[in-house]
């Protein structure tokens, strides 16, 4: 005949505590802040973009848009191949990972622009 075992549920917590060592304690958790916190403006739009560029620089709307289009495309097409783009004063643009979606593609990028410095400009070479 099979015996059956005559440990109570007391006897069985005894033994799984007695099993687990007691100076392994949970990780404390890591509390990472955020140094500044991200304005939600309204986006910029290719219309707003190309009105500032014309009061900015002066010359006629004409002769911005198609530039500026140019150039949009030229940056969406160097993104899409996956290459870093350093274009100063905006920053360096660095592509991380991307993901084709059913809607488009997802292009997870990391953009580090220098700190702004005011009033110190770059002094001539002579």
């Amino acid at each position: 005949m099979a015996r059956k075992s005559t440990k109570t549920s007391s006897d069985a917590s005894k033994t799984s505590t007695a099993s687990k060592p007691a100076d392994t304690a949970a990780p404390e958790p890591k509390v990472v802040t955020v140094s500044s916190p991200v304005v939600n403006a309204p986006e910029l739009r290719k219309k707003e973009l190309i009105e500032q560029v014309v009061a900015r620089s002066g010359i006629k709307k004409k002769d911005a848009k198609p530039a500026i289009e140019a150039l949009l495309a030229i940056l969406g097409e160097t993104v899409a191949e996956g290459r870093e783009l350093n274009l100063q004063p905006f920053g360096k643009l660095k592509i991380n990972r991307s993901e084709e979606k059913a809607n488009g593609r997802v292009v997870i990028c990391r953009l580090r622009q220098p700190a702004a410095v005011e009033g110190k400009e770059k002094e001539p070479l002579a």
